[in-house]
């Protein structure tokens, strides 16, 4: 269903101009930074993805100047390279974060890489225009692009840009794998896009295309010809006589008559027999990686698009609501800030994006059927909050309810890097669910806020028909340290001050600052270190406390009293107190000192643009794509990375002042704060990218236990830096890997999975157990695992999409491993997002080529079924290439969005 299908010289007027300008020499495209390819000079899919989006997100700059700011002018870009930090402090201003927009790119970046490795897409031939499969690779190209659209439009994100991610893939190793270039062409293929162009002069299966090459480069081994072909991979399908072959050392067709091969991945001709066309390829394909994007971008309009790619520096709004008959009061808080966002930053860049809605009560209450529900979702402010007046309290119930069931199902809607708030004052029902919202938390990198109103008083509205343990509210507290969150409890009276920490949350470039020691002891000192960077520094303290002080570098110190004083802002409601600092803070190091009945909550925040983004990966060297495969979390006994990507260096900053930079990581146990170890970080590429690495301990990974990550460095000055990360990192006990059909679920349908899990670091006795949202039809042929060390099992799924599901709806399948015996290990959960599409006559492209009305058709699924336990090998950070054949899904099912 794009719109009319144009060349590219008419994308826009300044398009040509822009690519002219902006397309830098091919020299400076950086390497994979994570890759471990023995060809620094190659660029990457993740280069030419995230080059494309940079081209596409600054055309859309310069065609819509920003409101009440200077325009951005092309000529200022001339001859320099894209960087997101850079344009987005051109457009929003000095200081904006650009750290969603970063992350968002990471996520359609791994997609597209993840086409390499996993086990249902790195061997189908359709899905890189292998084997002359250029129709149906066409096909599931813009199935993927529809695929894409449909699930944008859904406000699915993270879903789009992981076929996003798919589908660019597949159009890049078109340009590598096929002679398009060779050919001397040095535009996209103009109908590669368009389902209903045929694509014309394509070799057929009797046609020779390639001589016998016997050295590894073989730049004239290719007939002379103007047949359009590509070259065969291994062995599936066979190669047929006189046909190319893809090449390389681990191509095993290309040692067959015609030995050799045509594929332009890198500048190796140990990889790559036509190394020597690498960059005319990765210009081409760059050109086409525009151009789809561009296509995107016209479909979506300019508002999706950027909602597509978070090209924002807001953050988005998310509320669960207790809605039982005692919340009047929280509803109407939750009301009066949702209210005052809206009105404050309506027109801004710091207009919240997207809005979620998702309210809870009690299931034994007559008009509920669940408890919990439905989920509202809109990125119009005014629907959002007409939706939110709707909300009113429903009368009684008991205590418990269904608060987590609630929050799973904002979580799931509510985009990645996003705050939730859920106000209730009741403990949950469905404490069962605690630790799948934790994981689905990391998965999303959302952080969950609780403000709980407590209130012995409140009887009248709230039926108690048990004993309730003081204990019961622990599964708040759980998921609140996961997400990096917190839960503030208060009362009636206070909850419309309490919840002003709503707005404060949302505003964008937000950071934790990391104390010492982590834990607080009262009547100790703990420390926290303020840099020149920061702006809006707040403390914010609850519990039983007496008194306080604030001690700042120079000595200066200010106590309870409230109201402004030598420091900052002091404000008391209840038990929770906040003091925010005069701007700009004094730098250095601060001190607090608190009074208490038992054991006060202090948590030290502020705003920046300074941040990071963070992953883990893999070594894989063996394998025609060696590299890092990126993960959510590390798993037990295996050697694993981690990959950090500073955000916010803007390089137009004063030459004088230098640049931020971070020396090593801190790991610190969580919640104790023992020190785990300090490890050095190791710059990777120019410095502009802030990308760094390091090798994470032996001992870190040998046990499944949560850690923190806090970044030291220096600033531009030589005054000492640090960034935690926004939530603790965990140690997976296995590795759990869910996979499904690259292309969408039809209703009506059956639908196979791939589940795999592995073990490296002791033998484990697992039930797996299984979920779907909405309440399909789920089965498994895998519900126990008996694994020693280095060993995998591997199970069958059917998932049946009935006729009445939904078009255009979303389906998540989530498999947790729970550990059996004395010492059980905590649970592995493994998350699949699929999309259900309805077929219809629009699917089939035979309508008439210059149609207006175009549909872009599905993908086809294919996968293997199998069950079995097979032995792997991992150490000495190689994987081994059969253990990497079992790591397929993991990118999917721990979050293709891993930062």
């Amino acid at each position: 269903m794009f719109p009319v299908e144009v060349p590219l010289s008419h994308l826009g007027p300044p398009i040509l101009l822009l690519l002219q300008l902006l397309l830098p020499p091919t020299s400076a495209f950086f390497p994979n930074i994570w890759s471990l390819l023995a060809a620094p000079g190659s660029v990457t899919h993740q280069d030419l993805t995230e080059e494309a989006a940079l081209n596409v997100t600054l055309q859309l700059f310069l065609e819509r100047p920003p409101p009440g700011r200077p325009h951005l002018h092309l000529e200022d870009y001339r001859g320099r390279t894209l960087l997101a930090d850079d344009i987005f402090a051109a457009y929003f201003g000095p200081g904006s974060p650009s750290r969603r927009f970063r992350a968002a790119l990471g996520e359609v970046s791994r997609a597209n890489a993840a086409q390499d490795f996993l086990p249902a897409s790195r061997n189908n031939p359709d899905l890189h225009f292998d084997a002359e499969r250029l129709v149906q690779g066409r096909t599931l190209l813009v199935g993927a692009l529809r695929e894409t659209l449909v699930a944008a439009r859904a406000f699915q994100h993270a879903l789009a840009r992981q076929r996003l991610g798919a589908a660019l893939h597949a159009l890049q190793d078109f340009y590598s794998h096929s002679n398009w270039v060779e050919l001397g062409e040095r535009q996209p293929h103009p109908h590669l896009l368009w389902p209903r162009r045929e694509l014309r002069s394509l070799a057929q299966v009797g046609d020779p295309t390639c001589s016998d090459c016997e050295e590894l480069s073989c730049p004239g081994n290719l007939l002379d010809f103007t047949l359009l072909t590509s070259g065969y991979f291994g062995v599936h399908p066979p190669k047929p006589p006189g046909k190319c072959s893809h090449g390389g050392h681990f191509d095993q067709s290309s040692s067959q008559p015609p030995r050799g091969g045509i594929n332009k991945d890198s500048t190796s001709p140990s990889f790559s027999p036509h190394h020597m066309l690498h960059l005319q390829a990765v210009e081409v394909a760059l050109l086409a990686s525009i151009e789809a994007f561009s296509l995107l971008r016209s479909r979506l309009g300019d508002r999706g698009f950027s909602r597509l790619l978070d090209i924002t520096p807001a953050s988005s709004l998310s509320f669960v609501l207790d809605t039982t008959g005692s919340m009047g009061e929280e509803i109407n808080a939750a009301k009066v800030q949702a209210r005052r966002i809206v009105e404050q930053r309506q027109g801004s860049p710091m207009e919240p994006v997207f809005y979620v809605l998702v309210p809870f009560h009690d299931p034994a209450l007559p008009m509920s059927l669940s408890g919990f529900g439905p989920v509202f979702t809109t990125s119009d402010p005014d629907s959002f909050w007409q939706k939110l007046n709707e909300i009113h309290a429903l009368g009684g119930g008991d205590e418990p309810e269904m608060c987590l069931s609630a929050l799973e199902l904002a979580l799931l809607h509510t985009p990645p890097l996003s705050d939730i708030f859920v106000f209730t004052d009741a403990s949950p029902k469905d404490a069962f669910l605690t630790n799948r919202v934790e994981s689905l938390t990391r998965e999303r990198r959302c952080r969950v806020t609780f403000l709980v109103t407590e209130d012995p008083s409140r009887v009248q509205g709230r039926v108690r028909r048990e004993v309730l343990s003081p204990l019961r509210f622990k599964p708040y507290e759980a998921i609140a340290l996961a997400s990096g969150g917190e839960v503030i409890f208060t009362k009636d009276q206070h909850i419309q001050d309490v919840a002003a920490i709503v707005g404060e949350s949302v505003a964008g470039g937000l950071v934790t600052l990391p104390l010492e020691p982590l834990v607080f002891i009262p009547g100790e000192t703990c420390v926290f270190a303020v840099d020149r960077l920061l702006r809006q520094v707040t403390i914010r303290m609850q519990g039983d406390i007496s008194s306080f002080w604030i001690k700042n570098p120079e000595g200066v110190s200010q106590g309870p009293e409230e109201g402004i004083g030598p420091l900052g802002h002091t404000r008391r409601f209840g038990q929770f107190w906040t003091v925010t600092m005069t701007d700009p803070p004094q730098t250095g190091s601060w001190e607090i000192q608190i009074a208490a009945e038992g054991t006060p909550r202090v948590r030290v925040r502020a705003q920046t643009s300074l941040d990071f983004l963070f992953h883990f990966g893999i070594p894989v060297e063996d394998g025609p794509h060696p590299g890092l495969y990126p993960l959510t979390q590390p798993v037990a006994g295996l050697p694993t990375q981690l990959l950090v990507e500073v955000t916010g260096l803007v390089s137009r900053q004063n030459p004088e002042e230098g640049r931020p930079h971070f020396s090593h990581v801190v790991l610190r146990r969580v919640p104790e704060g023992t020190h785990l170890g300090r490890v050095p970080l190791e710059p990777v590429g120019p410095p502009e990218r802030g990308l760094l690495t390091a090798s994470l301990p032996p001992t870190l990974l040998s046990v499944s236990a949560p850690f923190s990550l806090e970044l030291v460095g220096q600033d531009g000055g030589g005054q000492g830096l640090r960034r935690t990360a926004p939530q603790p990192c965990t140690v997976a006990p296995v590795l759990l890997e869910l996979s499904g059909p690259p292309g969408f679920l039809a209703p009506g349908s059956k639908a196979p999975l791939s589940l795999h899990i592995a073990s490296f670091s002791g033998p484990q006795d697992l039930d797996l157990r299984t979920s779907v949202n909405p309440s399909f039809s789920l089965t498994s042929n895998l519900s126990r695992a008996h694994l020693g060390q280095n060993e995998s099992a591997w199970g069958r799924l059917w998932l049946e999409v009935p006729d009445s599901a939904a078009p255009d709806s979303v389906v998540m399948v989530t498999v947790t491993a729970v550990g059996q015996g004395a010492s059980p290990v905590p649970p592995t959960h493994a998350f699949l997002q699929l999309l259900v599409l309805a077929q219809s006559s629009q699917d089939q492209p035979e309508t008439p080529a210059h149609s207006a009305d175009r549909v872009l058709p599905p993908a086809t699924p294919a996968l293997l079924s199998s069950t079995l336990v097979t032995q792997d090998r991992a150490g000495g950070g190689v994987v081994d290439k059969a253990w990497w054949g079992t790591v397929g899904g993991v990118l999917f099912l721990l979050g293709c969005s891993s930062w």
